[in-house]
Protein backbone atom coordinates (compact mmCIF):
# COMPACT_ATOMS: atom_id res chain seq x y z
CA UNK A 1 0.00 0.00 0.00
CA UNK A 2 1.24 3.49 -0.87
CA UNK A 3 0.71 6.45 1.45
CA UNK A 4 1.54 10.04 0.54
CA UNK A 5 3.08 12.59 2.90
CA UNK A 6 1.86 16.09 2.07
CA UNK A 7 4.07 18.98 3.24
CA UNK A 8 5.34 22.44 2.27
CA UNK A 9 8.93 21.36 1.62
CA UNK A 10 11.05 18.23 1.40
CA UNK A 11 14.76 18.28 2.19
CA UNK A 12 16.45 16.12 -0.41
CA UNK A 13 20.27 15.80 -0.34
CA UNK A 14 21.11 18.82 -2.50
CA UNK A 15 17.77 20.44 -3.19
CA UNK A 16 14.64 21.41 -1.33
CA UNK A 17 11.59 20.17 -3.20
CA UNK A 18 8.55 22.46 -2.87
CA UNK A 19 5.04 21.74 -1.66
CA UNK A 20 3.91 18.35 -2.86
CA UNK A 21 3.59 14.71 -1.93
CA UNK A 22 6.19 12.10 -0.96
CA UNK A 23 5.20 8.51 -1.58
CA UNK A 24 5.76 5.94 1.15
CA UNK A 25 5.68 2.45 -0.32
CA UNK A 26 5.46 0.00 2.53
CA UNK A 27 8.34 1.00 4.79
CA UNK A 28 10.38 2.66 2.02
CA UNK A 29 10.54 6.03 0.33
CA UNK A 30 8.96 6.34 -3.10
CA UNK A 31 9.00 9.39 -5.37
CA UNK A 32 8.06 13.00 -4.71
CA UNK A 33 5.33 14.40 -6.94
CA UNK A 34 3.36 17.61 -7.32
CA UNK A 35 -0.06 16.00 -7.13
CA UNK A 36 -1.72 12.66 -6.43
CA UNK A 37 -4.87 10.98 -7.75
CA UNK A 38 -8.12 11.17 -5.82
CA UNK A 39 -8.94 8.53 -3.23
CA UNK A 40 -5.32 8.07 -2.16
CA UNK A 41 -4.20 7.88 1.44
CA UNK A 42 -2.64 11.20 2.49
CA UNK A 43 -0.89 12.12 5.74
CA UNK A 44 -1.27 15.87 5.84
CA UNK A 45 1.63 17.91 7.25
CA UNK A 46 0.67 21.15 5.49
CA UNK A 47 2.60 24.03 7.06
CA UNK A 48 5.57 21.83 7.89
CA UNK A 49 8.70 20.43 6.23
CA UNK A 50 9.96 16.87 5.85
CA UNK A 51 13.64 16.03 6.38
CA UNK A 52 15.56 12.75 6.64
CA UNK A 53 15.87 11.25 10.09
CA UNK A 54 19.00 12.55 11.81
CA UNK A 55 22.15 10.40 11.99
CA UNK A 56 24.32 10.59 15.14
CA UNK A 57 27.68 8.93 14.54
CA UNK A 58 29.16 9.78 17.96
CA UNK A 59 26.90 9.24 20.98
CA UNK A 60 27.78 7.54 24.27
CA UNK A 61 24.41 7.51 25.99
CA UNK A 62 20.95 9.02 26.37
CA UNK A 63 17.94 8.92 28.69
CA UNK A 64 19.91 7.36 31.54
CA UNK A 65 21.47 4.63 29.41
CA UNK A 66 25.17 4.30 28.54
CA UNK A 67 26.84 2.15 25.90
CA UNK A 68 29.39 1.20 28.57
CA UNK A 69 26.55 -0.43 30.55
CA UNK A 70 27.06 -3.27 28.05
CA UNK A 71 23.41 -4.24 28.10
CA UNK A 72 20.76 -4.73 25.45
CA UNK A 73 18.35 -2.87 27.73
CA UNK A 74 20.52 0.26 27.60
CA UNK A 75 20.81 0.08 23.81
CA UNK A 76 17.01 -0.25 23.55
CA UNK A 77 16.50 2.70 25.92
CA UNK A 78 18.76 4.85 23.76
CA UNK A 79 17.10 3.65 20.57
CA UNK A 80 13.58 4.53 21.75
CA UNK A 81 14.43 7.84 23.40
CA UNK A 82 16.52 9.13 20.49
CA UNK A 83 13.38 9.33 18.35
CA UNK A 84 12.47 12.38 20.45
CA UNK A 85 15.78 13.96 19.42
CA UNK A 86 14.96 13.41 15.74
CA UNK A 87 17.57 10.64 15.45
CA UNK A 88 16.64 7.55 13.42
CA UNK A 89 20.14 6.08 12.93
CA UNK A 90 23.10 6.06 15.32
CA UNK A 91 26.45 4.55 16.19
CA UNK A 92 26.56 3.55 19.87
CA UNK A 93 29.92 4.86 21.02
CA UNK A 94 32.27 3.18 23.48
CA UNK A 95 34.96 4.86 25.57
CA UNK A 96 38.57 3.94 26.23
CA UNK A 97 38.51 0.67 28.21
CA UNK A 98 40.15 -2.72 28.45
CA UNK A 99 40.20 -5.07 25.48
CA UNK A 100 37.83 -7.42 27.30
CA UNK A 101 35.28 -4.72 28.11
CA UNK A 102 35.17 -3.48 24.53
CA UNK A 103 34.98 -7.04 23.23
CA UNK A 104 31.96 -7.68 25.45
CA UNK A 105 30.30 -4.53 24.05
CA UNK A 106 30.92 -5.86 20.54
CA UNK A 107 29.20 -9.13 21.44
CA UNK A 108 26.24 -7.49 23.16
CA UNK A 109 25.63 -4.99 20.37
CA UNK A 110 25.93 -7.61 17.64
CA UNK A 111 23.42 -9.83 19.43
CA UNK A 112 20.92 -6.96 19.74
CA UNK A 113 21.30 -4.95 16.52
CA UNK A 114 18.21 -5.36 14.37
CA UNK A 115 15.91 -5.90 17.34
CA UNK A 116 15.83 -2.26 18.49
CA UNK A 117 12.40 -0.63 18.34
CA UNK A 118 13.50 2.97 17.78
CA UNK A 119 16.49 4.58 16.11
CA UNK A 120 18.43 2.02 14.10
CA UNK A 121 21.85 0.84 15.29
CA UNK A 122 24.04 1.24 12.20
CA UNK A 123 27.35 0.20 13.71
CA UNK A 124 29.69 0.72 16.64
CA UNK A 125 32.17 3.55 17.19
CA UNK A 126 35.07 3.01 19.58
CA UNK A 127 36.34 6.39 20.75
CA UNK A 128 39.61 4.96 21.98
CA UNK A 129 41.52 3.22 23.45
CA UNK A 130 44.45 4.20 21.21
CA UNK A 131 44.83 7.75 22.57
CA UNK A 132 47.49 9.72 24.46
CA UNK A 133 47.17 11.05 27.97
CA UNK A 134 47.76 14.78 27.40
CA UNK A 135 44.37 15.18 25.72
CA UNK A 136 42.63 12.31 27.48
CA UNK A 137 39.45 14.30 28.16
CA UNK A 138 36.94 12.32 30.23
CA UNK A 139 38.64 9.01 29.45
CA UNK A 140 40.79 6.71 31.60
CA UNK A 141 44.48 6.99 30.63
CA UNK A 142 45.34 3.70 32.32
CA UNK A 143 43.73 1.88 29.36
CA UNK A 144 45.40 3.98 26.66
CA UNK A 145 47.80 2.03 24.49
CA UNK A 146 49.22 1.56 21.01
CA UNK A 147 46.97 0.31 18.21
CA UNK A 148 46.69 -3.47 17.88
CA UNK A 149 45.62 -5.24 14.70
CA UNK A 150 44.96 -8.44 16.65
CA UNK A 151 42.57 -6.55 18.97
CA UNK A 152 40.80 -5.04 15.99
CA UNK A 153 40.42 -8.44 14.36
CA UNK A 154 38.80 -9.86 17.48
CA UNK A 155 36.46 -6.86 17.86
CA UNK A 156 35.39 -7.19 14.23
CA UNK A 157 34.70 -10.89 14.75
CA UNK A 158 32.84 -10.34 18.02
CA UNK A 159 30.77 -7.50 16.56
CA UNK A 160 30.03 -9.50 13.38
CA UNK A 161 31.48 -6.61 11.39
CA UNK A 162 29.42 -4.01 13.24
CA UNK A 163 32.49 -2.04 14.39
CA UNK A 164 32.35 0.68 11.78
CA UNK A 165 34.58 3.44 13.17
CA UNK A 166 37.54 3.61 15.55
CA UNK A 167 39.53 6.59 16.80
CA UNK A 168 43.23 6.92 17.59
CA UNK A 169 45.99 9.44 18.19
CA UNK A 170 48.39 9.79 15.23
CA UNK A 171 51.49 9.93 17.43
CA UNK A 172 50.99 6.36 18.67
CA UNK A 173 53.32 3.60 17.40
CA UNK A 174 52.65 1.73 14.13
CA UNK A 175 49.67 3.97 13.40
CA UNK A 176 50.03 3.96 9.62
CA UNK A 177 50.07 0.14 9.38
CA UNK A 178 47.01 -0.03 11.63
CA UNK A 179 45.12 2.58 9.60
CA UNK A 180 45.92 0.77 6.35
CA UNK A 181 44.67 -2.50 7.81
CA UNK A 182 41.53 -1.03 9.39
CA UNK A 183 40.44 0.85 6.29
CA UNK A 184 41.03 -2.27 4.16
CA UNK A 185 38.57 -4.00 6.50
CA UNK A 186 36.00 -1.26 5.93
CA UNK A 187 36.51 0.47 9.28
CA UNK A 188 36.55 4.29 9.23
CA UNK A 189 39.53 5.64 11.19
CA UNK A 190 39.07 8.88 13.11
CA UNK A 191 41.77 11.01 14.72
CA UNK A 192 41.50 12.70 18.10
CA UNK A 193 42.42 12.95 21.79
CA UNK A 194 45.88 13.67 20.51
CA UNK A 195 48.95 15.91 20.87
CA UNK A 196 50.04 15.03 17.34
CA UNK A 197 52.00 17.51 15.27
CA UNK A 198 50.70 18.76 11.96
CA UNK A 199 53.00 16.35 10.09
CA UNK A 200 51.96 13.34 12.19
CA UNK A 201 48.31 14.11 11.56
CA UNK A 202 48.90 14.52 7.82
CA UNK A 203 50.67 11.13 7.63
CA UNK A 204 47.72 9.48 9.37
CA UNK A 205 45.34 10.98 6.81
CA UNK A 206 47.59 9.90 3.96
CA UNK A 207 47.44 6.37 5.39
CA UNK A 208 43.64 6.46 5.19
CA UNK A 209 42.21 8.21 8.28
CA UNK A 210 39.30 10.40 7.24
CA UNK A 211 37.43 11.76 10.29
CA UNK A 212 38.42 14.22 13.03
CA UNK A 213 36.96 13.43 16.45
CA UNK A 214 35.00 16.45 17.77
CA UNK A 215 37.13 19.09 16.00
CA UNK A 216 39.00 21.49 18.33
CA UNK A 217 38.23 19.43 21.43
CA UNK A 218 40.90 17.03 22.68
CA UNK A 219 43.57 17.95 20.17
CA UNK A 220 46.71 20.08 19.79
CA UNK A 221 45.64 23.57 18.80
CA UNK A 222 46.67 25.83 15.95
CA UNK A 223 49.98 27.69 16.21
CA UNK A 224 51.58 29.69 13.43
CA UNK A 225 54.85 27.72 13.70
CA UNK A 226 53.30 24.31 14.44
CA UNK A 227 49.80 24.10 12.93
CA UNK A 228 49.05 21.01 15.00
CA UNK A 229 45.96 18.84 14.74
CA UNK A 230 43.63 21.79 14.25
CA UNK A 231 45.79 22.99 11.37
CA UNK A 232 45.54 19.55 9.78
CA UNK A 233 41.75 19.58 10.22
CA UNK A 234 41.67 22.86 8.31
CA UNK A 235 44.11 21.81 5.62
CA UNK A 236 43.24 18.24 4.65
CA UNK A 237 40.55 18.08 1.97
CA UNK A 238 38.13 15.17 1.70
CA UNK A 239 38.17 14.58 5.44
CA UNK A 240 35.22 15.01 7.75
CA UNK A 241 35.25 17.03 10.95
CA UNK A 242 32.86 16.08 13.73
CA UNK A 243 31.54 19.19 15.47
CA UNK A 244 29.70 19.59 18.79
CA UNK A 245 27.44 22.63 18.45
CA UNK A 246 26.08 23.03 21.95
CA UNK A 247 27.59 26.50 22.49
CA UNK A 248 29.88 25.15 25.23
CA UNK A 249 32.38 22.88 23.50
CA UNK A 250 33.17 25.23 20.62
CA UNK A 251 32.59 28.98 20.31
CA UNK A 252 30.21 29.78 17.43
CA UNK A 253 32.95 31.85 15.76
CA UNK A 254 35.29 28.85 15.85
CA UNK A 255 32.50 26.78 14.28
CA UNK A 256 32.27 29.45 11.59
CA UNK A 257 36.02 29.27 10.94
CA UNK A 258 35.84 25.50 10.57
CA UNK A 259 32.93 25.78 8.15
CA UNK A 260 34.83 28.33 6.08
CA UNK A 261 37.86 26.04 5.93
CA UNK A 262 36.10 22.75 5.18
CA UNK A 263 32.66 23.73 3.90
CA UNK A 264 29.42 22.36 5.35
CA UNK A 265 29.71 19.22 3.20
CA UNK A 266 32.73 18.12 5.24
CA UNK A 267 31.43 18.95 8.73
CA UNK A 268 29.29 16.36 10.53
CA UNK A 269 27.20 17.49 13.46
CA UNK A 270 27.49 15.05 16.35
CA UNK A 271 26.42 15.19 19.99
CA UNK A 272 29.05 13.26 22.00
CA UNK A 273 26.05 12.92 24.32
CA UNK A 274 26.34 11.02 27.60
CA UNK A 275 23.67 9.22 29.62
CA UNK A 276 22.19 12.42 31.10
CA UNK A 277 20.99 13.56 27.67
CA UNK A 278 17.24 14.19 27.79
CA UNK A 279 17.19 14.14 31.61
CA UNK A 280 17.21 16.75 34.38
CA UNK A 281 20.32 18.25 35.98
CA UNK A 282 22.10 16.23 38.64
CA UNK A 283 24.77 13.61 39.31
CA UNK A 284 25.57 11.03 36.64
CA UNK A 285 28.36 8.74 35.45
CA UNK A 286 30.27 8.79 32.18
CA UNK A 287 31.85 5.36 32.02
CA UNK A 288 33.82 5.15 35.26
CA UNK A 289 33.75 8.88 36.06
CA UNK A 290 31.30 10.87 38.25
CA UNK A 291 29.81 13.80 36.37
CA UNK A 292 27.71 16.81 37.36
CA UNK A 293 25.14 18.06 34.86
CA UNK A 294 24.08 21.69 35.20
CA UNK A 295 23.77 24.86 33.12
CA UNK A 296 23.68 22.92 29.87
CA UNK A 297 26.97 21.04 30.39
CA UNK A 298 28.24 17.73 31.74
CA UNK A 299 31.51 18.14 33.66
CA UNK A 300 33.81 15.82 35.57
CA UNK A 301 33.39 16.25 39.31
CA UNK A 302 37.14 15.78 39.76
CA UNK A 303 38.36 18.77 37.74
CA UNK A 304 35.41 20.46 36.02
CA UNK A 305 36.46 19.34 32.53
CA UNK A 306 33.74 18.84 29.96
CA UNK A 307 32.61 15.21 29.95
CA UNK A 308 30.75 14.62 26.75
CA UNK A 309 27.59 16.67 26.32
CA UNK A 310 23.86 16.58 26.92
CA UNK A 311 23.21 17.92 23.43
CA UNK A 312 20.39 16.59 21.28
CA UNK A 313 21.10 16.50 17.56
CA UNK A 314 17.89 18.35 16.68
CA UNK A 315 19.14 21.25 18.80
CA UNK A 316 22.55 21.29 17.11
CA UNK A 317 20.75 21.75 13.79
CA UNK A 318 18.86 24.72 15.18
CA UNK A 319 21.99 26.23 16.73
CA UNK A 320 24.05 26.44 13.54
CA UNK A 321 21.13 28.16 11.81
CA UNK A 322 20.41 30.49 14.73
CA UNK A 323 24.11 31.40 14.89
CA UNK A 324 23.91 32.48 11.24
CA UNK A 325 26.50 29.95 10.06
CA UNK A 326 24.60 27.94 7.44
CA UNK A 327 21.24 27.67 5.72
CA UNK A 328 18.50 25.37 7.00
CA UNK A 329 19.20 22.94 4.17
CA UNK A 330 22.92 22.88 4.96
CA UNK A 331 22.26 22.40 8.68
CA UNK A 332 19.97 19.45 8.01
CA UNK A 333 22.51 17.92 5.62
CA UNK A 334 25.24 18.30 8.27
CA UNK A 335 23.17 16.12 10.63
CA UNK A 336 21.97 13.57 8.07
CA UNK A 337 23.82 12.91 4.82
CA UNK A 338 27.27 14.19 5.85
CA UNK A 339 27.65 12.02 8.97
CA UNK A 340 26.28 9.09 6.96
CA UNK A 341 28.85 9.67 4.20
CA UNK A 342 31.63 10.05 6.78
CA UNK A 343 31.19 6.43 7.87
CA UNK A 344 30.02 4.93 4.56
CA UNK A 345 26.34 4.71 5.44
CA UNK A 346 24.88 7.03 2.79
CA UNK A 347 23.44 4.07 0.87
CA UNK A 348 21.42 3.14 3.95
CA UNK A 349 20.38 6.33 5.72
CA UNK A 350 20.77 10.10 5.90
CA UNK A 351 18.73 11.05 2.85
CA UNK A 352 15.29 10.91 1.32
CA UNK A 353 15.87 8.52 -1.56
CA UNK A 354 13.63 6.03 -3.28
CA UNK A 355 14.16 2.58 -1.85
CA UNK A 356 15.67 3.76 1.45
CA UNK A 357 13.88 3.10 4.74
CA UNK A 358 11.25 5.83 5.16
CA UNK A 359 12.88 7.29 8.27
CA UNK A 360 12.09 11.00 8.43
CA UNK A 361 11.24 13.91 10.67
CA UNK A 362 8.67 16.69 10.54
CA UNK A 363 9.88 20.24 11.28
CA UNK A 364 8.15 23.58 11.68
CA UNK A 365 9.48 26.79 10.12
CA UNK A 366 11.90 27.29 13.05
CA UNK A 367 13.20 23.70 12.77
CA UNK A 368 11.38 22.58 15.89
CA UNK A 369 10.79 18.82 15.81
CA UNK A 370 7.13 17.88 15.50
CA UNK A 371 7.26 14.16 14.73
CA UNK A 372 9.62 11.30 13.90
CA UNK A 373 8.73 8.51 11.50
CA UNK A 374 10.44 5.14 11.29
CA UNK A 375 9.81 2.95 8.28
CA UNK A 376 6.95 5.21 7.24
CA UNK A 377 5.15 4.94 10.59
CA UNK A 378 4.90 7.69 13.16
CA UNK A 379 7.12 6.64 16.06
CA UNK A 380 7.20 9.88 18.10
CA UNK A 381 5.18 13.09 18.21
CA UNK A 382 5.61 16.35 20.12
Amino acid sequence: MTTYIKADAFYYPYQVKPSGYLAIEGDRFGDWQESVPENTTIVDWTGYSIAPGLVDTHIHGFAGADVMDNSQESLETMSRALLGAGVTSFLPTGLTASFETLNAICQTTAAFAGQESGARIKGLFFEGPYFTEKYKGAQNPSYMRNPSISELDQWLASSKGLLRKIALAPEREDVEDFINYATDKGVTVALGHSDATFDQAIKAVEAGASVWVHAYNGMRGLNHREPGMVGAVYEMPNTYAELICDGHHVHPSACDMLLHQKGPDHVALITDCMSAGGLKDGDYMLGEFPVIVEKGTARLKSNGALAGSILQLKDAVQHVVDWGLVSKAEAIRMATLIPAISVGLDNECGQIKKGHHADFIVLDKDLNLQATYLGGRKAWEE
